[in-house]
């Protein structure tokens, strides 16, 4: 197989996670450090969890949080707003033949971990998980 040649496998290829980590570092840094000219976005500390591509990279959604969780459709507006603003920012930091559109939607994981945790901390669950494998006696199969 040629070295350009398209991924069928599950998941994404090994190009598409590298371009998309760095995206994730570049758009990260952009926030942080407040470069872009919207005072009401640079006033929010914004989390980068992820950035995933599209296979030929020309699409690249961002996985976002605010700080502390609050104003999220507020940040998703806003990052929306400037996307061309920092598309051109992000164009000057990589050194890909084009800019991926961005796409900005909201980071669940850590909804996901807490649900989980709390899924866990259930008696229910706890006693269940503790409980040891016991073989089936004589004849229940």
């Amino acid at each position: 197989m040629g070295k350009n040649k398209f991924h069928d496998g599950p998941g994404p290829s090994q190009r598409q996670l590298r371009v998309g980590e760095t995206i994730r570092r570049a758009l990260s840094e952009v926030l942080a450090r407040g470069d872009v000219h919207d005072p009401d976005l640079n006033r929010l500390s914004i989390t980068v969890g992820e950035v995933r591509t599209s296979p030929d990279l020309k699409i690249a959604t961002a996985y976002v949080l605010p700080l502390g969780g609050d104003g999220r459709d507020e940040v998703i507006d806003l990052l929306a707003r400037n996307k061309g603003e920092l598309r051109r920012m992000l164009s000057k930091k990589l050194t890909l033949k084009f800019a991926p559109d961005l796409r900005f939607r909201l980071d669940e994981t850590f909804d996901q971990m807490d649900d989980t945790r709390r899924m866990l901390s259930e008696d229910r669950v706890r006693r269940d998980a503790a409980a040891p494998d016991e073989p089936p006696e004589e004849g229940q199969m």
